[in-house]
Formats: C-alpha cells, sequence, structure tokens
C-alpha cells in the first residue's frame, strides 16, 4: 500500500501488553497513531514518548470525539478490556462493564464521527470447550466464562453496526499470546499475571518459587493442557495487515483466528524454559481447573489465505527467549514485578 493509503490510527488499550506491541508495530510500518489508555492495567513507559497519549476511558464519549477531531482518526484498534478469566467468573458485571458497555460507547463514537474501520481484540474463549481441535472460525461459539462472552457481545455489536452505517471491522480471536518485543521495547509487564510462560519466566529468574501445573489426566500425550501459543510481536503484525486490507477494501469485514496451528502441553513449556535458562523450574501438580478445555489450537487457515501474514517468531525457544529478556530489563523498569 502507498504511504497515503496510512490512515491515522487510536488504539485503546494501548500501554497494555498487547496493544503497546501494536502500537509499535504500526509505528514501524509507518501509519500514524495515538493511543487512548486510563492505565488501570496499562504503563505510561509502554507507550513512545512521540506518540499522541491520551489518559483517559474509552466510555468518555467527549474524550472520544475530540481525539477523533484533534488526531484525524480513521480507525481504531480496540485492545482496552479487562482479561482475567477467573475474575469475570468472581466479577461478572465488571466484565460486562468493561469488554461490553465501554466497547458500545467506543462503537457509538466510531459511528457519530464516521470512522471507517475497527479492529477488534477478540478470544478463543468465544469457543468455550470446542467439539473439536483445530478449532475453525465457523465452529460453534459457547462461551463458559463471562470474559468469552463480554467479547463475543461485541463482536455481535460490530457485526449489527457495520451492517447499519458505512462502518468495516475485524474480528481477530486471540489463542495464548506470549513473548515481548525482540528489540525488548515493551512486554508483559502486570505484577501478578497467570499467563503460562511469563509465570514460567517469573519462576525461572527466582521471581516465583514455582510454577502451578492445573491437571495431568487430560486426554493429551502427557496428560497436560495443550495450547497454540502465537508470539505477541506476530499478533500484532497481524493486526497491521488486517488494518490495511479493511483500508484496501472498505466493504469487506474479517473474522480470523490469530494462532499458528500447533499446540505445546504445560510440561513442553516448562521443558522449553529449562532448557534456554539451563536451570530447573519447580513444578507443582495440581488438579484441573474447572472448564479448562485439554486441547485450544487454532485452524489459522483463514487469516493465512486472507492476509500476507507470515510469522517471524513461530518457534517455542524463541518466544520464551524473548519474554525472558523482557521480565529481565522489567526487573530494573519496575522493581514489584
Amino acid at each position: 500500500m502507498s504511504d497515503g493509503a496510512k490512515v491515522p490510527v487510536l488504539v485503546t488499550g494501548g500501554a497494555g501488553y498487547i496493544g503497546s506491541h501494536a502500537v509499535l508495530a504500526l509505528k514501524d510500518a509507518g501509519w500514524p497513531v495515538a493511543v487512548i489508555d486510563n492505565l488501570t492495567t496499562g504503563f505510561r513507559f509502554a507507550v513512545p514518548d512521540d506518540v499522541p497519549f491520551y489518559e483517559g476511558d474509552i466510555e468518555d464519549a467527549a474524550l472520544l470525539a475530540r481525539i477523533f477531531a484533534e488526531q484525524g482518526t480513521k480507525a481504531i484498534m480496540h485492545f482496552a478490556g479487562s482479561i482475567v478469566v477467573p475474575e469475570s467468573v468472581e466479577n461478572p458485571l465488571k466484565y460486562y462493564h468493561n469488554n461490553t458497555a465501554k466497547s458500545r460507547v467506543l462503537i457509538e463514537a466510531v459511528v457519530k464521527a464516521g470512522v471507517p474501520h475497527v479492529i477488534f481484540s477478540s478470544t478463543a474463549a468465544t469457543y468455550g470447550v470446542p467439539e473439536s481441535s483445530p478449532v475453525r472460525e465457523d465452529d460453534p461459539k459457547s462461551p463458559i466464562n463471562p470474559y468469552g462472552w463480554s467479547k463475543l457481545m461485541t463482536e455481535q455489536m460490530l457485526a449489527d453496526t457495520s451492517a447499519a452505517h458505512p462502518l468495516n471491522f475485524c474480528v481477530l480471536r486471540y489463542f495464548n499470546v506470549a513473548g515481548a518485543d525482540p528489540q525488548a521495547r515493551t512486554g508483559q509487564s502486570t505484577a501478578g499475571a497467570t499467563h503460562l510462560i511469563k509465570v514460567a519466566c517469573e519462576a525461572a529468574l527466582g521471581k516465583r518459587d514455582k510454577v502451578s501445573v492445573f491437571g495431568t489426566d487430560y486426554d493429551t500425550p502427557d496428560g497436560t493442557g495443550v495450547r497454540d501459543y502465537i508470539h505477541v510481536s506476530d499478533l500484532a503484525a497481524a493486526h497491521v495487515h488486517a488494518l490495511a486490507a479493511l483500508v484496501a477494501d472498505p466493504a469487506r469485514s474479517l473474522t480470523m483466528n490469530c494462532g499458528y496451528g500447533r499446540g505445546f502441553s504445560v510440561l513442553e513449556v516448562l521443558d522449553a524454559v529449562d532448557r534456554v535458562t539451563g536451570g530447573k523450574v519447580k513444578r507443582e501438580m495440581g488438579p484441573r481447573r474447572a472448564g479448562d478445555p485439554a486441547a485450544l489450537v487454532s485452524d489459522p487457515a483463514r487469516i493465512r489465505a486472507t492476509l500476507p501474514w507470515v510469522p517471524q517468531h513461530d518457534d517455542l525457544d524463541t518466544i520464551i527467549t524473548h519474554a525472558l529478556a523482557w521480565e529481565e530489563r522489567l526487573g530494573t523498569i519496575r522493581p514489584d514485578c
């Protein structure tokens, strides 16, 4: 695409884990980008100094209108929201507020301002416990927790709004996002995070005393759960390609899985951390968690056929190496992590 087609983008939640990587990917590719984040779970240091930053909430319609006007916004990448599955079960109204109600405010502001393109950060949790693996986009959507439902509701709002207004959208359903920017510019910075690779890297560096393994009796090769891990920088690149596709064809909307199509078990991930570090992470075996599927692996055929997306970091050891490098740097940025 020509530089002229690179429209100004507003990234919601751009100070968070995935959002900050998307900001870097957009900036590296020459797209004009700005960020809105309320810094509830995001970090100001994760946004480059030369990227316009607005501290605020996406449910502030007046602020959104001002940003759209000041930045000339023509596209939204929407990452803002809450993402911890067990918390969504304990506090469902928080998730329906942060992920669904606030998204409705954002979508209404987008329609009112005539912003024509939206990329939405969705999740494999919309599939619930899939009947088969790998999972395809057209497989049944049966979330088993409020987090999955809150995201699926927003998918539906986008589809209905797109049918009624001049708006096209792309829903990207993530599988297990891991790793960090290869240049260590940003990474997963949240204290007490629950992502396996983040937890295992913390344990390898002495920030945790062990890694809990939930379930050893699944119908998998080694009895532990199997997941499809995608490098966060590859995921960010997919967003940039998806945005270019929306701009190139305003009549087309897209829904695509984001994963590599290959799974690794919990024990395989821990073995890889040991291999990369030359150490031994302590493992504590425990019972299954309610609602965890034995395997959750994407079928990425649609995204590979639709976008010129070629993953650059499709290697478990590379993902772990980058996560470890960020974890070590994070200790100098956030001593509490």
